[in-house]
């Protein structure tokens, strides 16, 4: 049930009550504040470090800044005439760039598509909006903006978790601790969703025995919006008020509950809204629940049965999975799924419980079959993409059972590899480089034409590049570990140390993702020895950072973290290895900035796509990675180095010991031997030649402009001729 009593619309956030008022000119700093285009476009950094250039270096959260602030210091920047300029110019561009001219605008302007809701557990826009763990909310986020740089209209739809996924300490033993901050509404981005008369928009979701009230808020993404729910309503029973605590928290009863909420109360936030969408798109099997609420609003408008209704709908629905194992799919006991869908099956859908199980299992027969989440997506989708060419070809391997009497080669799944969103990812003087050879708006249109001025870059401005941004690593690196070590209660000469560790000149690796076993991120330290002998080469030497979670029930994860820990606390390898801890978006963004090589060690084919290696490209960091995901199809010799022999090798035990010496054989005879090269400038030719094609051939294709360009054109726009056309004529 919806309360619903006039258009919704955004209305002030909390945050406001928070700012002064009378000042002429605050609406100006509050428009930009909450418009989180600030997140990649950097131009308006320089207002919040007028204001506290403290504070914003601590938090980049530009609401913050201005809540925390004096009322004087904001009045006297405000009369400041240059500043004043310097936001009125700011706030005009942004107005401005909402309403220009855009790829989708003077491409598909006359066709059928006008909506794309795109639902997500997780997306990663800003750390100023904590609500993101790792790689599906870096897709989600990454995409949505680019539809706003594209002009596609995509809407996204979350959750707001009042903690959001585990921030990370590391003990003075070197064991991971997990922390949940609070993610207090009034200091972030957000607006909440008000009726007219004021009454916030709020959506009653049914579950076993009660009612739960869902808050809906709205954040601005440049021209695109995210629209979010979270049941921390004063209205719900406190236990029922922390369903949206946590991302990735908990049993699988809440895990059930969020995913109900995120699909069923997604889909009637839409409809609440106003917005019907042509096209669904799931962002991974977690709001498949999406499909039936879709459908069960078709039965009605319709007066169409289940059956009927969801095949409707079925072909305006497209499904995105990202899981390269059995293991990785949400499943649930039946036992579970009764109570909280038994009801909704048989009053909404009008079928029985059976029916609906059988939706998300391979043999609908089978009652002992746990209900799968991918295999209700798949069912409920007329379109289903794995996130890169090798992942749509095990995709296809681990759904055949659902399409018996097909060749796996023949199972309906297609692919879209990933890409990232390079204006959040590049560094200052990357988008520096990138303006001088190809133009401001490089990244709002077509980019075919980008590799071949990116070739016309000399060795020298690249060199200078590469120089400069790892000298700024280096700077961020130390700061951040000297801070990292006082706040664990290190000795002062040892935070001090940490002040003087790595040197800018230094070949610089960079290994940061999520500590799990299958990405194997020890593979570097099979052999400790060796490694120092490639670390503590004098002549060559070589410095590398680590950074990654381990999910807090993933002990196996938090083991290899610890083994890390005591190597770098061997006297030999601590000026060579830094840990840092809490890897997030604002670290990850100095990192693949600044470090030389991004290495990725992943067990094959157990990486979808992976992204993190694709944001170094267009800081002309190279990519030194297993032959898995993205990389299988991006590699070749001129722009970058391959690990493993492209098979997949099941549990060979050798596997692990093989790579690992592969991996130290590239390190020492072509890698860092390539790297000190050097020309009589001081140059080291062959690397920036590899450099040069590295970003001219990758950075365009593995961007997530090209993916959501590809989405709208392969899936979206036929989607929505054929989704358009079934219901004309149902």
């Amino acid at each position: 049930m919806t309360s619903i009593n006039s258009e919704p619309k955004a209305s002030s956030p909390p945050s406001l009550s928070l700012l002064p008022k009378g000042i002429a000119g605050m609406d100006s700093l509050t428009e930009l504040a909450l418009d989180l285009r600030w997140s990649w476009n950097h131009a308006t950094d320089k207002v919040w470090r007028v204001l506290d250039p403290g504070l914003w270096e601590a938090t980049h959260n530009p609401l913050v800044v201005l809540q925390t602030i004096s009322r004087e210091r904001i009045e006297n920047s405000l009369a400041d005439p240059g500043f004043r300029e310097t936001l009125d110019f700011l706030v005009a561009r942004n107005r401005t760039a909402a309403k220009a001219p855009s790829w989708f605008g003077s491409k598909h302007a006359e066709g059928p598509l006008r909506t794309i809701a795109y639902f997500s557990m997780e997306f990663m826009l800003s750390e100023a909006l904590p609500i993101y763990s790792g790689g599906l909310g870096n897709v989600a986020g990454d995409q949505l903006k680019a539809a706003s740089d594209l002009g596609v209209p995509v809407i996204g739809v979350g959750l707001l978790y009042q903690q959001g996924y585990f921030r990370q300490a590391i003990a003075r033993d070197g064991s991971q601790q997990a922390l949940y901050p609070y993610n207090d509404p009034g200091q972030l981005p957000i607006s909440p969703l008000r009726h007219a008369n004021g009454e916030w928009l709020r959506l009653e979701i049914a579950l076993p025995g009660y009612s739960v009230w869902l808050r809906a808020w709205e954040v601005r993404v440049g021209r695109a919006k995210l629209y979010l729910l979270d049941s921390n309503d004063a209205a719900n029973f406190p236990a029922h008020r922390g369903i949206t605590s946590e991302l990735y928290g908990g049993g699988p009863e809440l895990r059930l509950k969020q995913e109900l909420l995120l699909g069923i109360g997604g889909w009637r936030l839409l409809r609440a809204l106003g917005i019907q969408p042509e096209i669904c798109h799931l962002n991974e099997g977690h709001a498949a629940f999406a499909v039936l609420e879709r459908a069960s609003d078709t039965m009605v408008s319709k007066s169409l049965p289940f059956e009927k209704a969801l095949a409707l709908t079925r072909v305006g629905n497209l499904f995105t999975t990202h899981t390269a194992v059995p293991a990785g799919f949400d499943r649930f006991a039946p036992a579970l799924i009764e109570p909280y869908l038994g009801s909704y099956a048989r009053n909404k859908l009008g079928i029985s419980l059976r029916d609906l199980l059988a939706l998300g299992r391979a043999n609908p027969n089978d009652s002992g079959e746990p209900f799968n989440m991918a295999y209700l997506a798949i069912r409920g989708s007329g379109a289903v993409n794995g996130v890169s060419r090798l992942h749509g070809q095990v995709s296809r391997r681990l759904f055949a059972p659902l399409f018996p009497g097909r060749r796996e080669e023949d199972v309906p799944i297609g692919h879209v590899t990933n890409g990232v969103h390079m204006p959040t990812w590049d560094s200052d003087r990357s988008d520096a480089l990138w303006t001088e050879a190809c133009g401001k708006d490089r990244w709002l249109g077509t980019t075919e034409d980008l590799a071949g001025s990116i070739r016309q870059v000399s060795d020298e401005k690249l060199w200078g590049l590469r120089v400069e941004s790892r000298k700024c690593l280096v700077e961020f690196t130390r700061k951040r570990l000297a801070l990292q070590l006082a706040v664990s209660g290190a000795p002062p000469a040892e935070v001090e140390e940490a002040k003087h560790l790595f040197h800018p000149d230094a070949l610089t690796l960079g290994f940061a993702r999520r500590f799990a076993a299958y990405k194997r991120p020890n593979l570097l330290l099979r052999d400790p020895e060796r490694l120092l002998r490639i670390l503590t080469d004098t002549a060559r030497p070589v410095q590398l950072i680590l950074a990654g979670k381990a999910h807090p029930q993933d002990h196996d994860g938090q083991a290899l973290i610890l083994e890390w820990m005591k190597f770098l606390r061997r006297p030999e390898a601590r000026p060579h290895v830094i840990f840092l801890s809490d890897y997030d978006m604002r670290l990850t963004e100095h990192l693949v900035q600044g470090v030389d090589v991004w290495i990725n060690t992943p067990k094959r084919p157990w990486e979808a796509s992976g992204t993190s290696g694709m944001k170094v490209l267009v800081n002309g960091g190279l990519n030194l990675s297993e032959l898995d995901g993205w990389w299988a199809e991006a590699y070749a010799p001129e722009v970058g180095w391959a690990l493993g022999d492209g098979l997949e090798h099941g549990d060979d035990p050798g596997l692990d010991g093989r790579e690992a010496d592969a991996l130290y054989g590239l390190l020492e005879r072509e890698v860092v031997p390539e790297y000190y090269a050097r020309n009589g400038n001081g140059i080291p030719v062959a690397w920036t030649g590899r450099i040069r094609e590295s970003m001219a051939r990758l950075t365009p294709e593995f961007s997530a402009n090209r993916t959501v360009r590809e989405y709208t054109e392969r899936y979206y726009l036929p989607a929505a001729e054929a989704y358009l056309a079934g219901s004309s004529h149902a």
